[in-house]
């Protein structure tokens, strides 16, 4: 039976709201979105609306039901990144979902996480929990490059249906593909407009991208300038590495972490000039449209980027289930 009126979507763990814009941008009417970071709501909220609630997901009671459950629980404790603690208590809010399931009756539920979470105890208990409620649940791994992000960034992503899974499908047609295409029309340097700020390096900092070249990274620093690299570079070597390093101009970027406006964290030194990526460069890179406003400091800005939802990959996961439940 077609759906003759517009589906409606509730969103967990919402951040900034960049999964719910894609949703709403595939024809979703968004009633309640939650969200335990207030700068984050307040981005939710400038570009959205007032549905969001900022509070913690297991205190929150549901606004009603609706056709689709979307949620994007914490990934710290399975990023392969960070500790991989299965002990994590922030692992068991991903079980949230399960109760908002049972209060909120939807069609479809979608989760959203690191790949790494296919793989921890908790997704086996997510899964049976879900499968004792009706849903057929199925694990999706999406890179975020083969959906027109110039970005180089698998994430899962766990549906749970009471009808056919949804058929997520690449865009045809022309994509963006490298940091120069995503970068184009973009002043060439930080101009404080729009987001497209970057901190200022050290001297230190300075130093040692002076010494990195293209596509280069540490291990530059370490053979040219050894004195610049501090002692635990040393005691690592010349292994290969991201730390440090520079973004090619003809290729996509690497994972945006939620610190990648400091070069110790990852390649996120900009491709010709001393410096690491602007917000609104990274805003490019994760396929955020230049209209979006975010809330808070730089590094606030940062942390939301990366901890977000491309929006061209989460609307083709928005649009594979918009087909699904109006068919």
């Amino acid at each position: 039976m077609r759906m003759t009126t517009q589906p409606t979507a509730i969103d967990l763990f919402a951040g900034a709201g960049l999964f719910s814009y894609a949703f709403a941008e595939e024809g979703f009417r968004l009633i309640q979105a939650v969200e335990l970071n207030e700068v984050a709501c307040r981005t939710y909220q400038t570009n959205l609306g007032n549905h969001i609630v900022n509070g913690e997901v297991e205190k929150v009671r549901p606004a009603g039901y609706c056709d689709v459950l979307i949620a994007g629980p914490p990934c710290q404790g399975f990023s392969t990144l960070g500790k991989r603690r299965h002990d994590d208590p922030r692992n068991m809010l991903s079980l949230q979902v399960v109760r908002w399931t049972q209060l909120t009756n939807p069609r479809i539920v979608v989760i959203e996480n690191v790949a790494a979470f296919l793989d921890a105890p908790v997704w086996d208990v997510l899964r049976g929990r879900l499968t004792a409620q009706g849903y057929t649940v199925e694990p999706f791994v999406l890179n975020a490059y083969d959906f027109g992000v110039p970005q180089l960034r698998s994430r899962s992503f766990t549906i749970a249906t009471r009808g056919d899974l949804p058929d997520i499908r690449r865009p045809r047609g022309p994509r963006v593909r490298t940091v120069r295409e995503a970068w184009r029309g973009l002043p060439s340097e930080p101009d404080g407009m729009n987001g497209h700020v970057a901190p200022e390096p050290s001297k230190i900092a300075l130093s040692r991208m002076q010494h990195i070249p293209r596509g280069g990274d540490r291990r530059d620093v370490l053979r040219r300038a050894p004195h610049l690299a501090p002692p635990s570079w040393h005691f690592l070597g010349c292994q290969v590495s991201d730390v440090w390093g520079r973004m090619s101009w003809e290729a996509p970027s690497n994972t945006l972490r939620t610190a990648f406006l400091n070069a110790s964290k990852g390649r996120y030194i900009h491709p010709s000039q001393n410096r690491v990526i602007s917000l609104r460069e990274g805003c490019r890179l994760h396929s955020i449209p230049d209209t979006w406003e975010f809330c808070g400091t730089p590094y606030q800005v940062a942390r939301q980027i990366g901890n977000s939802v491309p929006p061209r990959l989460g609307r083709a996961v928005a649009r594979a289930v918009r087909r699904t439940i109006s068919s």
